[in-house]
């Protein structure tokens, strides 16, 4: 019986060994990685200066062409994360600050992401590397139920987005095999597709009432004297429940309503992004209304 149990227990020594080491390896890969990904580009950055940062989902990832700015003069990037919420933008923002960027201009999309105030479980994973070096990090996650076992289990953020940062990821990483998601200055241009869906309703759709990440990101702008510009972006002609941009405009005043700036389903890949020709037409009306001056 007394050999039973010290093998079980030498097998969980070794359980809890092996668990720290491969934490321990996966965390240094990615504390080096720069090329892969927007989230760890900030992370493993230092101080930066910029004229405009673009945040939000793919509406903001595929809307706003970063060079167009750009060749107005303005130093541009374009930090929006497609299947991201505000959850995802604020944290990304926050990491800037930590890392001492100055910014002259946030343009924040802000429209569908405003009806939820959770993580999106995809995108956030993005961020657990980190979480035993950076306090930022930390302190956004405290507060989700699963904290205690991402924080204080090891590898187990690594177990439960195996498909996110799991061994693939890793390894790759470790290769120093390049993405394309910070190539354009972070823009990403879709083409028109047969087989897109152009249709939406939005009729279950609300905004959440004073969305506790979208005013973190605005009072993270008015402390550190960031001009914020927060925008609705385009939907094509074919969506049911149009009155949603209306119910934001209620409820956020400041924000700027563009869903009808470009309309017209051949600017749309999908009904919720434009093709880069559509993007470059709002991205010049953006550009006309706010930084021609």
């Amino acid at each position: 019986m007394k050999k039973f149990l010290l093998y079980i227990l030498g097998i969980f020594l070794l359980t809890i060994f092996l668990a720290v080491a491969l934490d321990v390896f996966y965390t240094y890969v990615f504390m080096q990685s720069r090329n892969r990904g927007k989230i760890e580009a900030v992370f493993n950055s230092t101080v930066k200066k910029y004229d405009v940062v673009i945040l939000g989902s793919s509406r903001a990832n595929n809307h706003f062409v970063s060079q167009m700015f750009e060749d107005k003069g303005l130093k541009t990037f374009n930090y929006g994360m497609s299947a991201g919420h505000l959850f995802e933008a604020s944290l990304m923002l926050k990491l800037m600050i930590e890392r001492k960027y100055e910014i002259k201009n946030v343009i924040l999309e802000a429209d569908l992401s405003l009806s939820s105030d959770h993580r999106a479980e995809g995108i956030s994973a993005l961020f657990l590397p980190y979480i035993h070096n950076s306090e930022t990090i930390k302190e956004r996650f405290k507060n989700e139920s699963d904290f205690t076992y991402l924080y204080y289990i090891p590898f187990y953020r690594y177990v439960k987005y195996d498909s996110k940062i799991g061994f693939r990821e890793t390894f790759l990483t470790l290769a120093h095999k390049k993405t394309n998601a910070l190539d354009n200055l972070g823009y990403y241009p879709l083409e028109k597709h047969s087989n897109g869906n152009m249709k939406n309703d939005l009729v279950n759709l609300n905004p959440k009432q004073h969305n506790k990440y979208y005013e973190e990101i605005k009072n993270i702008c008015k402390k550190n004297n960031i001009n914020f510009i927060a925008v609705m972006t385009p939907m094509c002609e074919n969506v049911v429940g149009m009155n949603y941009f209306d119910k934001v405009k209620k409820a956020y005043p400041e924000i700027h309503n563009y869903e009808n700036t470009v309309i017209e389903d051949k600017y749309f890949s999908s009904c919720g992004h434009m093709t880069d020709e559509g993007a470059r037409l709002f991205t010049a009306k953006i550009i006309k209304d706010f930084f021609n001056k």
